[in-house]
């Protein structure tokens, strides 16, 4: 069934740097913004975007991703002419392995893209925070006549060398790229979305597979042998909110950017819904005594206590008398009565903290300061203090970072 274009996700990341929080779960498959999961926003753009068939490629801890994305028909995903697949590593009639890097992810799977016959395929990752038009860029790669355009956009000097780094003549073509510079030229930043015409792609990722010291990447290896090979390489720049949350800190920033229309992460805006798996509970509930400023609250929640500047995820219970600012609180978790919760994600299922107990605190600027992170199960017992900056496996035992 012939399709222009197509998309495919990666969604195979341990996300090892969000710790306690994906030892059970792959990284797309994380609570974010009170009533989402970070996979809901490639899938939301793409639906929104015209992209009705997306392969998501997964492999680490796989099955409550599986289980939330389904048949895809919370995002429109469940036509009969396209829909979205869960693409795990399998075994051929030649052997099979893991997915190897971004690259190898693709080619393994190059059979499914040829079924549709497609012009072009977007790449994209399943751990970015973000609100995009494919459509916008995908004419962008048409009118430069490119092989790949990379979404690129503007980073402060100082974080550059995490980052692709490209540098762009003129018409914004790309004249040189570097897979986190330690001296970055540019501060111009590839977002990891790529637009490809298909039959380009394929003739590189079969060449890059054949290639026995490839580390079988896209930022490292394609793209670069692309580029070298005289490819036309097109920059689409992008200047909306986006965030990569691979980290504790930089998810509770993009759930904190939630909460402020200012930081341009507005997900009220119904002319580009992020769509959801909806949960079923009640709505929330608010106490006689309960005092709630700045914050999401979501179905399900009871609150007694105090809740600012935070986000609430489904059937969290905050106690009497308990206070919880700046803080994330996943599905499940409980608050029990005269606790407090500053700075700090709260893991969700099983994870509860005793009667008057202090967890985390404001920021000190003292050097290592940190968010105070509790994994799922995690039980505190009453009056427990936790300082700023510690990680709580499931079983109560500190975790360095």
């Amino acid at each position: 069934m012939k399709k222009e274009c197509i998309a495919m996700l990666l969604a195979g990341g341990q996300g090892s740097r969000l710790y306690v929080l994906t030892s059970d779960v792959a990284k797309p498959a994380v609570p974010f913004g009170g009533k989402y999961r970070i996979i809901d926003f490639p899938l939301s753009n793409c639906i929104n975007s015209g992209i009705d068939t997306v392969g998501v490629l997964t492999q680490y801890r796989p099955l409550e991703l599986n289980s939330y994305i389904g048949s895809g028909q919370p995002w429109d995903l469940d036509g009969s002419d396209g829909g979205v697949h869960i693409l795990p590593p399998y075994q051929g009639a030649k052997g099979g392995t893991w997915y190897k890097g971004t690259a190898n992810a693709i080619y393994q799977n190059i059979g499914f893209i040829d079924l549709y016959e497609p012009e072009y395929v977007v790449i994209l990752s399943g751990d970015h925070i973000y609100k995009m038009d494919y459509s916008d860029m995908l004419e962008r790669h048409k009118a430069a006549g490119a092989a790949c355009t990379i979404s690129v956009m503007e980073v402060p000097w100082a974080e550059a060398s995490r980052f692709g780094i490209m540098a762009v003549d003129g018409d914004d073509m790309i004249t040189e790229f570097a897979e986190k510079p330690k001296e970055p030229k540019s501060n111009l930043a590839s977002m990891g979305i790529y637009v490809f015409s298909w039959q380009a792609l394929r003739k590189y990722l079969t060449e890059d597979e054949a290639d026995p010291n490839s580390e079988n990447d896209f930022g490292k290896n394609v793209i670069p042998t692309m580029l070298n090979s005289g490819e036309r390489m097109a920059a689409y720049r992008f200047d909306g909110y986006w965030k990569d949350v691979g980290t504790l800190d930089s998810l509770w920033d993009a759930n904190m950017d939630m909460l402020s229309p200012a930081s341009g992460l507005d997900l009220t805006d119904e002319s580009w819904p992020i769509y959801a798996r909806s949960v079923n509970a009640p709505p929330a509930f608010l106490g006689a005594e309960a005092k709630v400023t700045h914050s999401a609250v979501n179905r399900g929640s009871d609150v007694e206590g105090t809740v600012e500047n935070s986000v609430l995820f489904t059937n969290v219970t905050v106690g009497r008398g308990a206070k919880v600012s700046y803080s994330v609180l996943l599905p499940g978790t409980v608050v029990e009565e005269g606790a407090t919760v500053e700075y700090a994600i709260l893991g969700g299922s099983g994870c509860r903290v005793g009667k008057g107990c202090q967890v985390g605190g404001t920021p000190t600027g003292k050097p290592g300061w940190g968010l105070t992170i509790l994994a799922p199960g995690c039980e505190l017992p009453d009056k427990k203090e936790i300082r700023p900056g510690v990680m709580l496996g499931s079983n109560g035992e500190e975790v360095s970072r």
